[in-house]
């Protein structure tokens, strides 16, 4: 019986723009999140694939040995289309060529940050699409987007069928304001921070409770920013509550709370 050839590459080489502990935030969100949790506890085989990791795995392996508090035999891959980016495996983490076919595999969550920021808004749904379907059963996609520090970040968990909730992330003490991070938006959103938008009217209410909250700013921005998000939940704003004593200053919604207008 002859071999089946492996799957065509989907996808073209990013800039691979990467740093250490650049995707910190999102990872202390993932190793906290119920659903990502429930998703990597239930499944036969916890495979994760890291989509794209960039011109050094870093972050990476820091993802791996963040998850192993969710699940100790946990595997993790990283994918990077240009051959040169990938290398040997170690720590328990292996590496392979491959785009958004997954090369493949059928991974139960998958974490693509920094990468469709550099295609087209409307590539976005395709590409979606062509990760979910290689999914596992029960299987999630992170989609995600961050400045160069990570001090800025914001991303979309999928399932398989669709968007669950967008996430904004950011250091206390880096913005001025919420909105301050719309620059970071993933690309599904970032062309869509325009008056009559879902995203322009969340981050316009974050702005106007962050300004109401001023009395709190004496206790320090976290203290505010939990006060902001207390005047968001009482305007009906379905703001999910925090799973952790929080470091980050964190916003999640469910998707369609900020999904783009038709």
């Amino acid at each position: 019986m002859k071999k089946a050839p492996p799957p065509k590459i989907e996808g073209v080489i990013t800039r691979g723009t990467t740093g250490i502990n650049r995707l910190r935030r999102s990872d202390r969100w993932i190793v906290h999140n119920r659903t990502i949790a429930h998703a990597l506890n239930n499944a036969a085989d916890p495979l994760i694939v890291d989509l794209g990791y960039g011109a050094r795995p870093d972050t990476t392996f820091e993802m791996a040995s963040r998850l192993t508090a969710v699940r100790q035999d946990r595997r993790v891959i990283g994918l990077e289309i240009d051959p040169a980016r990938v290398v040997e495996s170690r720590d328990g983490v292996s590496f392979a060529r491959g785009g958004f076919e997954l090369a493949g595999l059928t991974p139960v969550f998958v974490r693509a940050f920094n990468v469709l920021r550099q295609y087209p808004e409307d590539a976005v749904g395709s590409a979606w699409s062509h990760i979910q379907s290689g999914l596992a059963p029960g299987g999630l996609l992170l989609d995600g987007t961050c400045d160069e520090l990570g001090r800025r970040c914001a991303w979309v968990l999928l399932d398989a069928d669709r968007p669950l909730t967008l996430t904004l992330a950011w250091d206390p003490f880096d913005i001025d304001r919420p909105s301050d991070i719309a620059e970071r938006l993933p690309k599904a959103l970032i062309h869509r921070n325009v008056p009559g938008e879902p995203i322009h009217a969340l981050l316009s209410a974050a702005d106007r409770a962050w300004a109401t909250a001023a009395p709190h700013a004496s206790f320090g921005p976290r203290h505010r920013w939990a006060a902001a998000l207390e005047i968001l939940r009482a305007q009906g704003i379905p703001v999910q509550p925090a799973r952790r004593r929080l470091r980050d200053c964190i916003l999640t919604v469910p998707w369609h709370v900020v999904a783009p207008n038709p």
